[in-house]
């Protein structure tokens, strides 16, 4: 009698669906996937339905890998019965693992959302302002929207994680070993992040040509100038988020002549990624004029979004405070 195969789920909360095609562009190696486990959870791949998974025992499921934040009272729901139903569950990329893009509407609320959506975008033509409802009757019959909360939610935020799989979108190599090591029941400690412990700084290219005594007068956007393809970026007075970020990317942005955007998060180090880079930008500001430095900060463009890219909800800000937004 053969061995059965471990079952694997994946689930796709709120994200763009980059971790879903992360999996597709395994390319050949998707049919070692295939050919080790028996996938028993995959809707955006296949036809399966929530039924089936509450038709499944208990811990019946070896590891189900989930991306996306959570945003929705469906995806609450599915990811705790997700959690009910797996031995292992991987926070599977940024959104899951930190908030991700999604998360940056935690400066907002679902207020403030709907009336930029429903009604004051320049394309919008709504003059009697609808919205979605959560529950309308319609010929009779009752039709049900999942709710739309305030705050959006890192996965460890509404369930137990056991490991994160940190990326916009993981790249293979770190996917293969991830799958590799559960299958053959070598995993570090129990809420390890898969990938360097180190920042990305430690492996970039440019590292050699960044000054000893790194400072700058100026701070640029990458359109506002020629970048130096081999000359440090933050030398170069743009903001990159290496010095703050956790490795294990493969450096594709800094391949691409543009600078890290922070989606790899922290390393193990670090409490906050943002406040650690916001200390590193102040460390090497070439003054010591309290309007020069307050020029220099003007001059970054959206901050908070720039330092928190990735990972506001898990930050220690986690969101805006209600009563400030209008």
């Amino acid at each position: 009698m053969s061995k059965q195969k471990p079952k694997v789920a994946f689930y796709w909360c709120a994200s763009c669906g980059g971790c879903e095609e992360a999996v597709v562009d395994l390319a050949e190696d998707i049919l070692k996937v295939v050919e080790a486990v028996d996938i028993v959870f995959w809707p955006v791949a296949l036809d399966f339905k929530k039924s089936d998974v509450e038709a499944m025992e208990d811990g019946s499921i070896a590891v189900s890998f989930i991306n996306g934040a959570v945003r929705l009272s469906e995806q609450e729901e599915m990811v705790k019965l997700l959690r009910q139903k797996s031995q292992l569950v991987v926070a599977f990329g940024s959104c899951s693992h930190l908030g991700g893009i999604p998360g940056l509407g935690n400066f907002w609320n679902k207020e403030s959302i709907f009336r930029r959506a429903y009604e004051t975008t320049p394309s919008t033509d709504n003059p009697d302002k609808t919205v979605p409802l959560e529950q309308t009757e319609v010929d009779g019959k009752v039709l049900t929207l999942p709710k739309f909360y305030d705050t959006v939610y890192a996965l460890h935020q509404v369930i137990d994680v056991d490991y994160y799989l940190p990326g916009c979108a993981p790249p293979k190599d770190l996917i293969m070993n991830a799958v590799g090591a559960i299958l053959e029941g070598k995993l570090p400690p129990r809420g390890s992040v898969l990938s360097p412990n180190k920042s990305l700084c430690d492996d970039c290219d440019r590292n050699d040509s960044k000054p000893e005594k790194l400072s700058i007068t100026e701070i640029k956007r990458p359109w506002e100038v020629i970048i130096d393809a081999e000359k440090c970026f933050l030398a170069q007075g743009i903001i990159c988020m290496g010095p703050a970020t956790r490795t294990g990317c493969g450096e594709r942005c800094i391949e691409a002549n543009m600078p890290c955007r922070g989606c790899f998060g922290p390393t193990d180090q670090v409490f906050d990624q943002g406040a650690k880079f916001l200390s590193a930008i102040a460390s090497i500001l070439d003054t010591d004029d309290e309007k020069e430095i307050e020029k220099l900060v003007d001059s970054i463009d959206d901050p908070a979004g720039t330092f928190y890219r990735f990972s506001l909800p898990a930050s220690i800000l986690r969101r805006k405070r209600m009563e400030t937004i209008q």
